[in-house]
């Protein structure tokens, strides 16, 4: 801010009242510093978040598949009906699919936040 002001001086642009400019340049780049300080901080707020959000998906993530293998659903009672059937497949291989939903969740979180980190 000095180094304009000082700018100015030097070149002493014309105008009518010098005292009124300065005071008008002064407001307008402390406006614009104002918006510097409010942009900075949303950056900040908006990777406080992000963090946050990616720490509570793989809490959420790592917890929900713990619970899934300490407890298990007892399997049905053969049926022919195709939605036992289905539920049955699920069954047996409930392990791949919950852990391949929680590689895509993780991979996911990571190409987002690369994405945010480029985008700041």
């Amino acid at each position: 801010m000095k180094d304009i002001e000082q700018f100015l001086r030097e070149n002493a642009p014309e105008t009518p009242d010098e005292g009124q400019f300065m005071i008008e340049t002064n407001a307008r780049l402390n406006a614009v510093e104002g918006i510097k300080q409010t942009v900075d901080s949303e950056r900040r707020r908006g990777r406080v978040a992000l963090i946050i959000a990616l720490v509570t998906g793989l809490v959420l993530g790592c917890l929900v598949t713990l619970v899934v293998l300490l407890y298990p659903i007892q399997p049905l009672e053969p049926d022919q009906s195709l939605f036992l059937k289905a539920v049955e497949s699920l069954q047996n291989g409930k392990e791949f699919l919950f852990g391949a939903i929680a590689c895509l969740a993780i991979a996911l979180g990571l190409v987002l936040l690369s994405k945010k980190r480029e985008a700041f």
